[in-house]
Order: C-alpha cells, then sequence, then structure tokens
C-alpha cells in the first residue's frame, strides 16, 4: 500500500523501484537526488520511469512544495495524473478513466463537491472512498481499481493511498484539467489580459460584469477564451465577472498559468507544465510582449488587479466556454468526449 521511505512516500513499490520522477519532463523542478525503497540516495536520471509505472504506483512528494494553491493535470492518453502546489509539481500517479461508452469528458473543471466515504448515487451504490466531483452528472476523482487500462464509468479512479493523500491538500474550487491529445497544442504566447492598455487611445470601454458578493472567498482563477473573446473570473469555483477581451492576434493555444507573486513591476506569471506541451516553456513568465496582446475593459481589469492575491490560477485557451450562469458552479471548459 503506502510506503515511508525517508521524506518521499512511493506507493506500492518494490524495493529494488527507482526513484519514479526521472521522465517528469514537463518540469525540471522534480530532478533531484531522493531516497530509494532501499534507502540509498540516487539521482533521477532514468528516463521513461514515469511512463513505465505499474497499475496503482504513484509518487507523492509534497514536501517540494510545502504550501501554495494546488492544480492537478490529468492526461487521458497517458493515463497518468500529476497534481502541482505553487506550480511545483509534487505528485503523479497512475489512472484508469471512462471505458469505451463511459468516456472521461476532457476539460478544465472545477472541485464541487468532497466526501471521504461517498457511494454512487448511479451506480447501485459503488464505493468511492476520497470522492471530488467535477461535474454533476457523476465525474469525479476517486479510489478505485486500476487495471492498467481505462475502466471506469468516466470518473478519474486513483490508488487508494494517492487519493486519500490528495484529498488532505485540496479544496472547493481547485482547478482539475483533464487533456487528451486534441486539447493540448504546442505552447504559443498567450496574452496578459490583466496588462494595462497602450497609453496611445486604444482603450476597451465595453460594458463588462462584477458581482463579487456571489462568492465572498476563496481561490480565484481567470478563464480567457480566444473563440469567445471574453474573459470569466471565478471564485471558489463560482462565477463573480465576465468582460470581453480585445485581442490583438488570436489565442493558438491552451496555457495554464500561476500568479507566483506581485510587486512594484507587476504581476508574475508563471506558466504551469500541461502534458504534451514542450518542457522549455514550463515555468517561463509571460514576457512584456506578450502582455500586450490582449486587453480588458479598465475598470474590470482593476476590479480583478484588486482581489488577485499569490496562488491565482489563469486558464487561456482558443477553445468557447461551455456554460456561465453567473453564481452557480461550472466545469469551465468541457469538450465532446471522443
Amino acid at each position: 500500500m503506502h510506503t515511508p521511505a525517508g521524506p518521499y512516500h512511493f506507493g506500492m513499490l518494490k524495493p529494488t523501484f527507482r526513484p519514479l520522477l526521472a521522465s517528469l519532463t514537463l518540469t525540471p523542478a522534480l530532478a533531484v537526488a531522493v531516497p530509494s525503497l532501499a534507502q540509498s540516495a540516487a539521482p533521477i536520471t532514468e528516463p521513461g520511469a514515469i511512463e513505465r509505472m505499474k497499475p496503482g504506483q504513484y509518487l507523492w512528494a509534497p514536501q517540494i512544495a510545502p504550501a501554495g494553491p494546488v492544480t492537478m493535470i490529468v492526461s487521458l492518453k497517458k493515463q497518468r495524473a500529476y497534481v502541482y502546489r505553487n506550480g511545483v509539481p509534487i505528485g503523479v500517479t497512475t489512472v484508469s478513466s471512462g471505458k469505451k461508452g463511459h468516456a472521461t469528458p476532457t476539460g478544465v473543471f472545477t472541485i464541487l463537491q468532497k466526501q471521504v466515504d461517498h457511494k454512487s448515487n448511479i451506480y447501485n451504490g459503488a464505493p468511492m472512498p476520497y470522492m471530488q466531483r467535477l461535474a454533476w452528472d457523476g465525474i469525479a476523482l476517486h479510489a478505485g481499481a486500476l487495471p492498467g487500462f481505462p475502466a471506469s464509468h468516466g470518473c478519474v479512479r486513483l490508488p487508494l493511498a494517492f487519493a486519500k493523500s490528495l484529498y488532505g491538500v485540496t479544496q472547493l474550487g481547485l482547478t482539475v484539467v483533464i487533456t487528451d491529445e486534441g486539447l493540448v497544442p504546442e505552447v504559443a504566447p498567450a496574452p496578459d489580459p490583466l496588462a494595462a492598455p497602450p497609453a496611445d487611445g486604444h482603450r476597451n470601454p465595453a460594458p463588462y460584469t462584477w458581482n463579487p458578493q456571489a462568492s465572498p472567498t476563496g481561490p480565484v482563477s481567470i478563464i480567457v477564451s480566444g473563440r469567445d473573446r471574453r474573459v470569466v473570473v471565478l471564485r471558489n469555483g463560482k462565477q463573480i465577472g465576465a468582460a470581453p477581451l480585445m485581442l490583438h492576434q488570436p489565442i493558438t493555444a491552451t496555457q495554464a498559468f500561476n500568479l507566483r507573486a506581485i510587486d512594484a513591476a507587476g504581476a508574475h506569471w508563471t506558466r504551469l507544465p500541461l502534458p504534451g506541451s514542450p518542457a522549455t516553456a514550463a515555468g517561463s513568465e509571460l514576457s512584456p510582449e506578450e502582455r500586450t496582446r490582449g486587453h480588458l475593459p479598465d475598470g474590470f481589469r482593476q476590479k480583478v488587479e484588486a482581489i488577485l492575491t499569490p496562488g491565482a490560477t489563469m486558464l487561456v485557451t482558443r477553445e468557447t466556454l461551455a456554460t456561465s450562469g453567473t453564481g452557480s458552479r461550472l466545469a469551465v471548459l468541457v469538450a465532446d468526449p471522443k
């Protein structure tokens, strides 16, 4: 089950199994020397180790980033899930997603509900330990059997011990991205919608909505849709604002960002690595050039800036937003399952 090995916890690994962070090529942040289960130190150099993980195996190393907001990215193609805290990977696990006829939907979701001892109200009371709901039609993260291939009714199954550990670091409103190849084009420059308008008079006075009392507290997420030319602001998973976006160049890629810091120079948005994106893009910040590629109405931009704190997330996508009922929790971006 869950065996401690110094500060690192490896799930269901044999004593001779070397550390599994070698091929987490989404970012070099985990490329450090860690003890194996045999209590000997070894550098993370073995290529392909993450891909060779057997069903039920996982790695959990929360001390790499002991504090900060958590984001989870699930790769259906690889049958892996990656967990980041404060933009740093702290865990990776094998998963089992939806089988044929019950595909797991791809998209950007927020955690709507959490329950340690949950029973399915759709599938004859089937146990769903450490359930974290992503959609009200039955899609969730939870512990379950991992046979080595997609076998669920649409949920994302996790190893039991990993599901328990993950449950302990998440909160309602947390962002979960479920991807396949179609939703992860190569990284391209993204606009910073919170950049100040240019000084040459090209401003955007368009109307916007702002209803912060719909969700007074909680983590903030900004969703930018290139197809809609629209920005939606969520707090604790509920929409509190929306505005049109003036784009000077089209959005050609899906990207995720974490607000690392705010200082005299402004907001520092750091790219989060999406499965399938070039590793070299991970950890880089929006450049001054990128910050001028999209602008919001002045009043809206100022209101958003006032509620931002380090740890906020921003999703930039070329896709349309699926739903946007003010005051209700929503799956921000859901693609039709293939």
